[in-house]
């Protein structure tokens, strides 16, 4: 079968996206074959064009995908032709404890090839189904955002309702987190540096809001907010610039999750502060198969609709990632294919 791919092709400065046919190969026992609908962009995809994550040339890029089963491999038992269904970020992370080999079968990384494709086969196992509440194109804004908000909130979180959840930001994992947290009872804070987007994040539940650019001492007012008590959940996404704030603002007996590097890899905070708290740092890579089923069941239960903030056509894929770079956007930026 004959299909339309991107793939990065090395340049001087940076990888380039380009387009090409490939010839898809037969169905092995236990894989799927997918029409992709939708595919969207994480932070994580910037970094795989500029070669700052182990970027070999002629990589599919994209981690993030839905789309409709058109055939399976003679071993399939639990997908048939016309199901929807979104591979996991890390195909070989099924359930249990992320393991160290699990790292290469993340998709649209150095070893495996991504979703920005008109076609795609996947391991029967690393697949979910789509909500039928959802559009593909919303389902796939879920397997790297969506899931990563999950784990850091409720596997590993154990998020309760009543609780303050703290997220830095408006883009795809903290506006995931903002519905599923405010749909579990929590009350939400959002920083950014835009009211406009403060704004929309109120709309969509946010208990209180901070421009950290007016209030660059964020820490400090989140404080005051929760009476001095402290947050009891910060999904923490910038990196070297933000964490002796996040540490600052923790409630005790709070959870870090260190997820974001928007500023950096080299975050060397001050950690002691933590001790006395009796908090913890969290670390989340995304998340396994299993997480991304119980994501699911909690979108259905609740109805929530992931924010696209703009879709792009197939062949305007270079668009989408300069917007990305851009950080305009609220919420997912995805690329239909159909």
């Amino acid at each position: 079968m004959n299909s339309l791919h991107y793939t990065l092709q090395a340049g001087e400065q940076r990888f380039a996206l380009r387009t090409a046919q490939r010839d898809l190969p037969a169905l092995a026992a236990n894989q799927v074959l997918i029409k992709v609908g939708a595919a969207s962009l994480n932070y994580r995809d910037w970094l795989v064009l500029h070669g700052l994550r182990d970027t070999r040339s002629g990589l599919t890029p994209l981690s993030d995908a839905a789309g409709t089963v058109l055939a399976v491999g003679s071993a399939v038992t639990q997908w048939q032709a016309g199901d929807r269904v979104s591979p996991a970020f890390f195909a070989d992370w099924h359930d249990g404890s992320f393991k160290p080999q699990h790292m290469a079968s993340a998709l649209g990384g150095a070893n495996r090839d991504g979703v920005l494709a008109q076609h795609i086969i996947a391991d029967a196992a690393s697949l979910v189904a789509v909500p039928d509440h959802l559009s593909l194109e919303e389902a796939a804004t879920l397997p790297c955002a969506g899931v990563t908000a999950w784990h850091a909130l409720f596997e590993r979180g154990a998020l309760q309702g009543g609780e303050t959840v703290l997220v830095q930001g408006t883009g795809g994992v903290a506006m995931l987190a903002l519905q599923l947290a405010s749909a579990a009872g929590a009350r939400v804070i959002v920083t950014s540096s835009s009211d406009e987007k403060l704004s929309r994040a109120r709309k969509l539940g946010a208990w209180q809001t901070i421009n950290y650019r007016e209030r660059e001492n964020w820490d400090e007012v989140a404080l005051e907010m929760t009476d001095g008590a402290g947050v009891d959940h910060i999904l923490e996404l910038g990196g070297p610039t933000t964490y002796t704030r996040s540490l600052n603002a923790i409630g005790y007996g709070g959870r870090i999750a260190q997820i974001g590097v928007l500023s950096g890899f080299d975050a060397a905070p001050h950690i002691t502060p933590m001790q006395f708290k009796n908090a913890s740092i969290n670390g989340i890579c995304v998340g396994s198969v299993k997480h991304y089923e119980r994501l699911n069941a909690f979108l259905t239960k609740h109805r929530i609709h992931p924010v696209i903030d703009r879709q792009f056509a197939f062949d305007d894929a270079e668009a989408a990632y300069t917007t990305l770079a851009g950080a305009s956007h609220f919420g997912k930026l995805v690329i239909s294919t159909n």
